[in-house]
């Protein structure tokens, strides 16, 4: 075993393991021994499960010598967040001081299907204190680094997960995204993430079993492919009879992405989503991006996106309705006999907190108001699509931000003289999180030496177009060969 399995397909892995040229047992520990060196650099997990990984990889080894029917992520090792992705008995510190040392003794959903389908999970990655904002700090575990510059933050809230995928650390994690969550890091990172449609992975959450519909939360992979990123997807999604939002199984598996997914396809391009201010550097990376799009088939014209509201409104409705979320989801915390604003006030982040307080204090007809604000944008989006299959426009407006050492890493707050919510407002994610839309960022290049993503957005509910239109994309400029030497440099 080498290094060279660091930067080894999800899908060739599996393979190697089901055929015994390698066992579950010597990929864990080549990818453990990675953590254990890389760690300390890139900070990109907040907990390694070294028992847990090797007990779950000698279970893959005993089925596969027994002939057992074995799952499309047989052997393959995959990072969990941490957040609201918990696995029974794993600390989950939710980047907050008062949850720290917190063990849950239960399992998400979608986890347990990742483990259902042969993962190995070696531990939960870093994010910004319950995914608050577009970058990983917190006071528990400080930065996630950017694996192309340590400088530089990984984004987030799933950053430690797409920084760990860069960093050639997993193959796969798993991240969560509310306003871009996993489309962010994976844009600053290079590597390859999707939002699906809100409902193609059922979470059964509890006590509230609506709380992820304001803003769409979905879980969703981070890979350096598109095709692991489907195979990982595949495993995830599914209906639950306890999510009243899961969609429908599709009769066709998402793992099977389609060749030459973009040959025939329109495509409106925005380049600024409407009103967002972006980065010229930025900018010019996804125009040059455009004639790969153009060189796969596809038919790709200027769209007016004719958004409600002004970006820095709209960062303030994505803020109002994650507060109410927030501020919601403290009944589950404290099942867990911890007083987030009672007890531990001074513990959070101030931006965190004051979400939570803004959630506290909304009337029930102001969340309504805002409901209405937020529909706006959905017609605005469907508009938009009018004649299109697709639509494409930069994942941010900037690459990324250099870290701070006080645990309070934030984005810029203006952009070419425009001012910016520094939370969010840089990052054209967060209103298909308002509408449900499948949405993706693709590596579509290197401003000043960082990645930028493109963004790629599908039909509600047409996954597996969001799938082959960026297979189609990477077949003609292929990224994974990047990872190796940018790391290391």
């Amino acid at each position: 075993m080498n290094d060279d399995l660091h930067f080894e397909s999800a899908v060739e892995i599996a393979r190697r393991v089901r055929e015994r040229e390698v066992t579950a047992v010597e990929v864990a520990e080549v990818f453990l021994r990675r953590i254990d060196s890389e760690n300390p650099r890139i900070n990109a997990f907040t907990t390694v499960t070294h028992d847990l990984a090797l007990e779950a990889a000698r279970r893959c080894d005993e089925a596969t010598a027994a002939g057992r029917s074995l799952g499309v992520l047989h052997g393959v090792p995959v990072a969990i967040k941490d957040l609201f992705d918990l696995r029974a008995g794993v600390r989950s510190t939710f980047g907050s001081l008062p949850l720290k040392d917190f063990v849950p003794n239960e399992t998400t959903l979608y986890v347990q299907r990742l483990e259902d389908a042969g993962a190995v999970i070696v531990g939960k990655t870093n994010a910004p204190e319950f995914g608050h904002k577009g970058v990983t700090d917190n006071f528990v575990s400080g930065p996630t680094r950017n694996p192309f510059d340590i400088t530089r933050n990984s984004g987030g809230s799933s950053g430690g997960a797409a920084a760990a995928v860069a960093a050639g650390m997993v193959p796969l994690a798993q991240g969560t995204d509310g306003g871009g969550s996993v489309r962010i890091p994976a844009s600053w990172c290079g590597v390859y993430g999707i939002k699906p449609s809100f409902g193609r992975v059922a979470d059964v959450a509890r006590p509230n079993a609506y709380i992820s519909a304001s803003p769409f939360v979905s879980a969703g992979p981070l890979a350096r492919s598109v095709r692991d990123a489907a195979l990982m997807l595949s495993a995830m999604a599914g209906p639950h009879p306890r999510d009243p939002y899961s969609l429908p199984a599709t009769g066709t598996s998402l793992a099977d992405v389609a060749p030459d997914g973009l040959r025939g396809m329109r495509i409106g391009f925005s380049p600024d989503l409407g009103g967002f201010p972006v980065d010229p550097d930025v900018a010019a990376v996804i125009s040059e991006s455009l004639h790969v799009l153009e060189a796969a088939g596809a038919v790709v014209e200027p769209v007016e996106i004719k958004l409600p509201a002004d970006q820095l409104e709209l960062a303030e409705l994505w803020g109002r309705l994650m507060g109410v979320l927030y501020a919601d989801s403290l009944a589950g915390v404290l099942e867990w006999g911890v007083d987030l604003l009672g007890d531990h006030a001074d513990e959070l982040t101030p931006a965190f907190r004051d979400m939570l307080h803004t959630g506290q204090t909304r009337s029930a007809m102001q969340a309504r108001a805002d409901e209405r604000l937020r529909t706006t944008v959905l017609d605005a989006v469907q508009d938009a699509f009018d004649g299109y299959d697709l639509l494409v426009s930069p994942t941010l407006a900037v690459t990324a931000v250099v870290n701070r050492d006080d645990g309070l890493t934030t984005g810029p707050c203006e952009i070419g003289g425009v001012p910016v919510d520094p939370s969010i407002g840089w990052c054209l994610t967060y209103p298909f999180n308002f509408t449900g839309h499948p949405a993706a960022s693709v590596p579509a290049g290197l401003a000043n030496g960082l990645p930028v993503g493109l963004q790629v957005v599908g039909q509600r509910h047409h996954d597996a177009d969001v799938l082959a239109a960026s297979a189609a994309f990477e077949a003609i400029s292929p990224w994974m060969d990047s990872y190796p030497d940018m790391v290391a440099r």
